[in-house]
């Protein structure tokens, strides 16, 4: 059985390209794209100036796509497998590193992938099919309460399954109603008409959980840190809250802008700032872009510059990471 694969026949050009490129101009130097994907910010970067990208990505299938364009940029790009939590095995010196960490196009476009409940697929979800599964599979947390609860923002008192899905929705299309069934339902009724659904939530959740993104992200944005040289860039495109907040506070914590609680809180000793702020607030998409693409909405860019200032430790509780254990503990089911 053939399976259709999308072909790229033109530049991706990817969310909040222009404001980066703005933000971390004049270009030069040795890049690392952590989210190649079909490769949009390594040929922004490339063509702004970039010396050389490296292009890094778990899924084999974007580097499948690039071969018709990556002889354009000979000698300028290379691609590596691998997860961008560990980039700092891959380069060392670095002017700067790019994080896009929304989901490829290329992926919700693909039915068997099962990223999107809008196609027929089976619930697998994970970034790279050479991965081994998870330990549990999407189609269980699927079952389950706390995943939904703790990575996607969702309020909820039912469990995302109903009796007709005893064992859970099995493929996209069982979960593209979930305001059909009660227990489906995963957002309150007022928030239902809104234009982020409660299955796009839901399935966002689920994503997050099979492939342990909340932990890649902590974990990269610590090689970031260690693979920069002094004076390089961190940018990082975020497209959901939780994950906004863990890179604010990673930023905020690195620079020594978090401040004490309480005015009667003990005195910290301050250390040297590890990361000084390119941009005090996060950046959204522009008109222009909104109307380029919708799905831009809930992009959101920060920027920080690595400093002379030797790491220190920092705990994923530090940065707002959500901990599944807490939430198992609010399921009894579970």
């Amino acid at each position: 059985m053939t399976t259709d694969r999308p072909t790229s026949t033109g530049p991706h050009v990817p969310v909040l390209l222009r404001p980066l490129l703005k933000a971390v101009a004049p270009v030069s130097g040795r890049w690392l794209d952590g989210t190649f994907g079909a490769g949009g910010y390594s040929r922004g970067l490339l063509e702004a100036g970039a010396d050389h990208v490296i292009g890094v990505d778990r899924d084999p299938l974007a580097f499948e796509m690039a071969e018709s364009w990556i002889g354009d940029y000979a000698g300028r790009l290379t691609l590596q497998q691998g997860v961008f939590s560990r980039m700092d095995d891959y380069a060392q010196d670095l002017d700067g590193v790019v994080l896009d960490l929304g989901v490829s196009s290329m992926q919700l476009d693909l039915a068997e992938r099962g990223f999107s409940f809008m196609r027929d697929g089976p619930l697998d979800m994970r970034m790279s099919q050479m991965a081994p599964p998870p330990p549990i599979s999407s189609r269980n947390w699927m079952r389950r309460r706390w995943p939904i609860f703790c990575f996607s923002s969702v309020r909820t008192r039912q469990p995302p399954y109903c009796p007709r899905h005893r064992q859970g929705p099995h493929r996209g299309a069982d979960y593209h109603d979930p305001a059909a069934c009660r227990h489906h339902r995963t957002l309150p009724a007022a928030l239902q008409t809104r234009p982020v659904t409660s299955a796009t939530r839901s399935f966002q959740g689920l994503r997050i959980a099979v492939n342990a993104e909340y932990e890649e992200l902590f974990e990269g944005l610590l090689a970031a840190e260690r693979a920069l040289k002094p004076g390089g860039l961190l940018a990082v495109v975020t497209f959901h809250s939780i994950e906004d907040r863990m890179v604010k506070r990673f930023f905020q914590h690195r620079a020594g802008k978090t401040g004490r609680a309480n005015r009667y809180a003990p005195e910290v000793e301050e250390t040297p700032s590890q990361f000084a702020l390119v941009t005090r607030k996060a950046v959204g998409p522009d008109d222009e872009e909104l109307a380029e693409n919708p799905r831009s909405r809930s992009a959101r860019l920060r920027v920080g510059r690595r400093t002379e200032a030797t790491p220190i430790e920092i705990s994923a509780k530090d940065i707002g990471m959500p901990q599944l254990k807490q939430a198992q503990g609010r399921d009894k089911r579970s």
